[in-house]
């Protein structure tokens, strides 16, 4: 039978190894990293990642990286590069080549090619004294002491620390280019995280009702309208002006206090001065309101200070913002 009372310590073991040489990566930061970022962030061309085997797949990664926090970049394998897509390779490119080892056949065949190009290349590698590390104008030292693997064989804690590098040249490259959140909207416009960046009130208000009553309507009109409109909650208004809110849950209260609700108007159990929201905020601007002031509805109000909406919680909630 298997043993399977050492699966938790050795994914521990794993973990710490890896970690471990990815805090000694910290050393290895110097003059030639920030030369590197310096070159890439004031070239005019593009980044061309490269590698081979396991480098090739984080190569990819971080190209993807690249390209969705504005430092172009484009994947080239360095097993292809020399079988036609060397011709990817534009004159102001720069190409950051991924090996551990810098030694291997088809990084000693690509480098001389592509510095006949005149093109510069970044070494991302554990071995600076290698081939591709002697060879590369900029070098960047990925060494590690052993893999996490047991046999010290399959890329494990070296790749890690590949991607690690990369990460690091993409977040200063982020931080010259001043790219913001909004930037980041641009090329992530998908999903929860997209909606986050872009998604603003006036989006989440398109097919909502507009609850309101006036100050003097009865509690009658008032209770009906929040039943008709389904957003659990009418604004007071004057003059498009909001004067007050009332939810249901202030209709509950009333209720508990007396049956007698026919004296009862608008003006007597609306909450003076509430919260509202611009519906040029965004979209997650409008979830932080309602957790700080343990709301689920906001009120919405134009340019004009008019009242225009209502944001539910469960707007938020099906754009998958919440």
């Amino acid at each position: 039978m298997k043993d399977y009372s050492k699966i938790i310590t050795t994914a521990k073991n794993t973990i710490l190894t890896e970690s471990n040489a990815i805090a000694n990566l910290a050393n290895f930061i110097d003059t030639n990293f920030e030369n590197a970022v310096k070159f890439i962030y004031n070239s005019k061309g593009r980044v061309i990642v490269t590698g081979i085997g396991k480098s090739a797949n984080i190569a990819a990664k971080i190209v993807a990286t690249f390209n969705s926090t504005g430092t172009p970049a484009v994947f080239m394998h360095a097993a292809d590069a020399i079988h036609g897509d060397l011709g990817s390779v534009l004159e102001d490119d720069v190409v950051i080549c991924i090996s551990k080892s810098g030694n291997t056949p088809e990084i000693k065949v690509l480098i001389p090619l592509i510095k006949n190009y005149g093109n510069k290349i970044i070494a991302i590698t554990g071995n600076v004294d290698s081939f591709l590390g002697k060879n590369a104008d900029f070098k960047l030292n990925t060494f590690i002491e052993k893999e996490a693997c047991p046999n010290n064989l399959a890329p494990t804690t070296s790749t890690t620390a590949q991607l690690v590098m990369g990460d690091a040249l993409a977040v200063c490259l982020l931080e010259l280019k001043e790219f913001s959140s909004a930037d980041f909207a641009k090329y992530h416009p998908g999903g929860a995280l997209g909606k986050r960046l872009y998604l603003r009130v006036s989006d989440l208000i398109v097919n909502n009702e507009l609850p309101q009553v006036s100050e003097n309507d009865s509690i009658v009109k008032v209770i009906v309208e929040i039943s008709e409109k389904r957003l659990g909650v009418t604004a007071v208004v004057e003059n498009s002006k909001i004067l007050g809110i009332i939810t249901d849950g202030d209709i509950r209260r009333m209720l508990t206090k007396s049956t007698e609700i026919n004296h009862f108007t608008a003006k007597d159990i609306m909450s003076k001065n509430p919260k509202t929201i611009h519906e040029d905020a965004m979209a997650i601007e409008a979830l932080e309101r309602m957790e700080t002031n343990s709301i689920t509805q906001i009120l919405v109000t134009n340019h004009d200070n008019n009242y225009i909406g209502v944001v539910h919680l469960h707007d938020l909630i099906k754009e998958g913002i919440f």
